[in-house]
C-alpha cells in the first residue's frame, strides 16, 4: 500500500484506513518489526525515490517535491538537506544516489517472522566467498545506517576482508542474521549489520564479544556512527551508547558528518 501510494501524502490513519487494520495496533507491529515507524519510513520511502530522480532524471525540483508528497519545494529542500546533508540541487550536480530506505521485503522471510527463532542460536563464523550473496542481501536491509554506502565497492572490500579472515557471519540456511567487518590491524569494526527482525534479541551484543575476544591485544575497539542529533539516525547511535560505547573525536566519512565511539576494555 505505501509503494502504491508513494507519491501521495501518508500517515498512520491514511495507510491504516487502507489496509483496514487498527492504527494502534499497526503502528506497534510496524514499528516492531521494521523497527521504524510508518511516518520515518514513509518520509525516507519518499526522499529515497526523489533521489533517485534528482539524479536520473531532468524533472524539475519542484515537481518531484510534490511527487514526494510535499506541498512545497521550501519543505521538500528542508527535509532533504536534514537527511542528505545537502540542498537538492547541489544533490543532483553530484550525480551520486545512495537511498536513504530500501524498500523493506519481508515475504520471503515470513517463516522468521512468524517464528522469530527464538531458540535459534546460531554461531558467529568467518564468512566465505559463498556466502557473499546472504550478506548482501541484509546490506540493503540495514542500508539507513551507513549512508553513502555503495554496494559495488562495499563487496570489492567485503571480498579483501574475508580473504585476510576479518569478515564475520551470522546466518541460518536462508538469511544472514548478522554481518560484521572487523580490522584486526586498527582494533576497528568497519561495518556490523544485524538483520531488522532480529533486532531486538541480543545479536548485536553477541558479535561484540567476538570482537572483544578478536581484539584481545587492543585497549579500545572503535566504531563510527550518526553524529548526536542527525535526523537520518535511526537509532544507531543510541543502541551503540547503550552496549557502552563512548563518544569520540567527530568525523567526516565519504563526505558524510560522523562520530567515532569507542569502547574501552576496562568498559
Amino acid at each position: 500500500f505505501i509503494e502504491e501510494h508513494l507519491t501521495e501524502k501518508l500517515d498512520l490513519d491514511i495507510v491504516a484506513r487502507g489496509v483496514h487494520y487498527s492504527k494502534y495496533y499497526l503502528h506497534r507491529i510496524f514499528t516492531n518489526t521494521v523497527g521504524l515507524t510508518i511516518h520515518d519510513y514513509v518520509q525516507r520511502r519518499q526522499l529515497t525515490e526523489a533521489a533517485k530522480l534528482l539524479v536520473f532524471s531532468e524533472k524539475p525540483i519542484l515537481d518531484i517535491a510534490l511527487e514526494a508528497g510535499y506541498e512545497s519545494q521550501q519543505a521538500f529542500t528542508d527535509s532533504f538537506k536534514l537527511m542528505y546533508k545537502q540542498p537538492p540541487n547541489q544533490f543532483r550536480r553530484n550525480e551520486v544516489f545512495y537511498p536513504l530506505q530500501l524498500k523493506f521485503e519481508i515475504n520471503e522471510h515470513l517463516d522468521l517472522l512468524n517464528n522469530k527463532k527464538v531458540n535459534l542460536k546460531p554461531e558467529i563464523c568467518l564468512a566465505t566467498k559463498e556466502d557473499i550473496p546472504l550478506w548482501m542481501e541484509l546490506v540493503q536491509h540495514v542500508i539507513d545506517g551507513f549512508p553513502n554506502l555503495e554496494e559495488k565497492k562495499h563487496m570489492q572490500v567485503l571480498k579483501r576482508y574475508i580473504d585476510e579472515k576479518q569478515a564475520f557471519i551470522m546466518k541460518d540456511e536462508t538469511v544472514a542474521i548478522g554481518i560484521m567487518m572487523l580490522s584486526h590491524q586498527t582494533g576497528s569494526i568497519d561495518f556490523l549489520g544485524i538483520h531488522p527482525l532480529f533486532r531486538n534479541q541480543g545479536y548485536t551484543r553477541e558479535f561484540l564479544d567476538k570482537a572483544i575476544r578478536e581484539i584481545l591485544n587492543k585497549r579500545q575497539i572503535s566504531i563510527t556512527t550518526f553524529r548526536e542529533g542527525d535526523k537520518a539516525d535511526t537509532g544507531y547511535r543510541k543502541a551503540l551508547k547503550e552496549l557502552g560505547f563512548a563518544e569520540a573525536e567527530l568525523l567526516t566519512e565519504f563526505g558524510y558528518p560522523t562520530q567515532r565511539m569507542i569502547l574501552s576494555k576496562e568498559g
